[in-house]
Parts: C-alpha cells; sequence; structure tokens
C-alpha cells in the first residue's frame, strides 16, 4: 500500500501521463474536425484541456506531432479495418479486392463526412508525414501477405509478392490518394462512376495476376 506522500510509482506516472497525452488529442481532434487542423492552434488545444500551451509541449513536442498523432489515429482505424478483411474467409483475390475497395471507399466518405480532417491527411500526403509512410508500407504488407497467399494456393501466378503488391498500390493510386479523389469528385465525377471505374482496374488487374487455369 502506498503511503500519503510518498512518491508515485513510474508505472502510475506513466498511466497519468498516457492519459493526458489521450485527453489532448481527443481535444485537438474535435477542434480539428470543428476548426480544420491548420486552424487550429496549440493555444486553443491547451485552452479546451483546460490547462497552459506549455503543459501541451510536455506531451507533444510540436503542433507538427500533434498533427501526426490525430492522423495516426485516423490511419490506424482504416489499417485495423484492413487487416480484418484480409484475415477473413474466401479467396485471396475477393480479400484482395475487398481491401482495395475499402480504402477508396474510407476516402471518399472522409471527402463528404469530414472535410476537414480529408484535408489534413491530402497534406500529410503531399508533405509526407512519417505516418503516412508507416501506413502506405502497412498496406503494401497486407497487400504482399494476400497475394502471397494466393500464390500458394494456386489462385495467382508465381512471382515477388512485395514487388507486385508495390505496383498494384501504384496502379490503384488515382482511387486512394485524396488529392486525386477530392480532384475527381470536385470536378462533377459521381462517386458511383469512380466506384464503378475501380471496378474495371481490379477486373484488368486480377486477370493479370490470376493463374492460367
Amino acid at each position: 500500500m502506498t503511503r500519503v506522500g510518498s512518491p508515485a510509482s513510474p508505472e502510475r506516472e506513466s498511466d497519468r501521463d498516457a492519459a493526458t497525452r489521450a485527453r489532448i488529442a481527443d481535444a485537438a481532434e474535435r477542434l480539428f474536425r470543428s476548426l480544420g487542423y491548420q486552424k487550429t492552434a496549440v493555444a486553443d488545444i491547451a485552452r479546451e484541456c483546460g490547462m497552459s500551451p506549455a503543459n501541451v509541449y510536455r506531451f507533444f513536442a510540436s503542433k507538427s506531432a500533434i498533427n501526426e498523432a490525430i492522423a495516426a489515429r485516423l490511419l490506424g482505424g482504416i489499417e485495423a479495418e484492413l487487416r480484418v478483411i484480409a484475415a477473413g474467409a474466401g479467396p485471396a483475390e475477393a480479400r484482395l479486392r475487398a481491401a482495395v475497395r475499402a480504402l477508396h471507399q474510407r476516402g471518399s466518405a472522409l471527402f463528404f463526412e469530414e472535410k476537414r480532417l480529408h484535408d489534413m491527411v491530402e497534406a500529410a500526403m503531399a508533405e509526407h508525414w512519417g505516418v503516412i509512410e508507416r501506413f502506405l508500407e502497412a498496406v503494401v504488407g497486407l497487400y504482399a501477405a494476400l497475394l502471397a497467399e494466393g500464390m500458394a494456393r494456386g489462385e495467382f501466378r508465381p512471382r515477388d509478392p512485395v514487388a507486385t503488391a508495390r505496383s498494384l498500390k501504384q496502379c490503384t493510386v488515382a482511387w486512394m490518394h485524396p488529392a486525386l479523389i477530392a480532384d475527381c469528385l470536385s470536378h462533377g465525377e459521381e462517386p458511383a462512376q469512380l466506384a464503378a471505374d475501380l471496378e474495371a482496374a481490379l477486373d484488368l488487374l486480377m486477370d493479370g495476376l490470376r493463374a492460367p487455369v
């Protein structure tokens, strides 16, 4: 039992620090959704949390670090969804298609439902934030695992799964990149047509990947 006045254990301090970081991130995410990440200052986040900006900087070295933390939250949720799809039942090809489709659907939903967060992810892609690089590597790794599984089952013809995964990512980037999705939708392209175009592209790509009968 801890005596009154005795120093807190490192575990308790670590838990408190993690809770404070989460509270700051929660506040930042709310403000990013309502004001936009560029218009949100550290002072705004501090005010939302009822603390000083100096205290915020104890947990996040810079505003950029907060930006990355919120982007990591958002992309982490998408990555978790992709992993559930990849771990499901059925042919590897069907799961690979579903993963690519889910990436496009999340990007389109972000444009319509969370435009301010969409702008943040678009900036993260353009400026090569570290969290984006890690997410893209995770996507390539997930594609590669599904390709390797399909090759082992005889669904796909043998080839380097990692190199093929990178090519698949590049071939579908028009349906994944926030700026490209935004450009299409802003110029009158209908979401249903974008989705149909992706299905046509996947048909073409899977024809090239599929093992001959």
